[in-house]
């Protein structure tokens, strides 16, 4: 693995994310994918697919890049994220010695070649993070790229710049999982650092040529107050712009955070409405069907450019990226 460094004796530290692992022979690091295998750390996932499906990108959600597209989607086992409130902790949890189900053996090749045999135009890194199987991803994003295939990452930011500035050389799209905008409960309930976080989202907008998607899944009672809402989306605003396509999203009790309520639509909206009164131009809702929040409206003329319900793409009103209506540019790929 190219991210490592030798520590002393068999000692090895891992160098794709923050936690920075100090793996003894034998030992796995805490995404439970790598492991110091005689004096070299390995990917134990590397081309082995715990789910690969073809879903409609808007689900990861992508809203302003291919719209109404399908998108061939895999991911691994593991993460290097430790979120009580894990909606995939079935696969992010578990090691891949204890997963249940027999695992995939793909290779980069292999899932690229179903990309261009099924003419689909983009391979997504879902389900888990694809830090958590960063080689496996890398290595696919740059066959793609070579085959003209776009390649979209679903994470949640947590790694170390040098990796990140490799893995978006070739990765085309990325949605962001900005957790809550407080570092008290990024510690508390992710055991990682919201710092890390949003100096990744600058980078990522003010030094990749990578389009940038972010979601924030609400928990009532822990990141949706008036008070958090209004900072994060006025940090969006002031540091990477207003046409920032952010995403807010409905929980459901699962994994370690069983007392606390799903979201309502009504909270949703509050965030929806709060990070359009902050001055974005994109925003939308998820895991809750609601066509008005989920439709893209013309930032000039305020008509519906793109209309949905839930995944499916109603009305598609953009021609070469601007509005039908009136011409103005519509941000996204088209």
């Amino acid at each position: 693995m190219k991210y490592q460094s030798k520590i002393e004796n068999n000692t090895l530290r891992c160098e794709i994310c923050p936690r920075m692992c100090h793996l003894k022979e034998g030992q796995v690091g805490y995404c439970n994918t790598r492991k110091n295998i005689n004096s070299n750390i390995e990917l134990i996932v590397f081309a082995k697919c715990a789910s690969i499906a073809l879903d409609p990108i808007e689900k990861k959600p992508l809203y302003h890049f291919l719209p109404a597209s399908n998108i061939l989607s895999f991911g691994t086992l593991g993460c290097n994220m430790g979120c009580l409130f894990c909606q995939n902790w079935n696969i992010t949890k578990v090691k891949p010695n204890e997963y249940k189900y027999p695992l995939q053996k793909i290779t980069p090749f292999e899932i690229v070649n179903i990309a261009l045999q099924n003419n689909y135009k983009s391979i997504a890194f879902t389900y888990n993070d694809p830090v958590a199987f960063f080689e496996y991803a890398l290595e696919t994003a740059k066959l793609a790229k070579k085959s003209g295939i776009k390649t979209v990452a679903v994470s949640a930011g947590y790694i170390n710049k040098e990796p990140l500035k490799e893995f978006l050389t070739y990765v085309d799209a990325i949605n962001i999982d900005l957790k809550a905008f407080s570092e008290e409960f990024y510690k508390k309930y992710c055991n990682a650092s919201l710092d890390t976080i949003l100096d990744n989202l600058k980078y990522i907008k003010h030094n990749t040529n990578t389009h940038l998607e972010i979601t924030t899944l609400l928990i009532e009672g822990l990141n949706d107050s008036d008070d958090i809402l209004k900072k994060e989306c006025s940090w969006i605003l002031n540091n990477l712009g207003e046409s920032t396509i952010l995403h807010f999203s409905a929980f459901h009790p699962d994994y370690k955070l069983l007392n606390y309520p799903k979201t309502s639509l009504k909270t949703l909206l509050k965030a929806y409405n709060i990070a359009k009164s902050e001055g974005l131009k994109y925003v939308y809702s998820g895991n809750i069907l609601n066509k008005e929040t989920s439709t893209t409206y013309c930032p000039k003329c305020n008509k519906a450019v793109i209309e949905r319900y839930g995944f499916k793409v109603l009305n598609f009103n953009i021609i070469n990226s601007n509005c039908k209506y009136c011409g103005a540019k519509i941000d996204g790929v088209f």
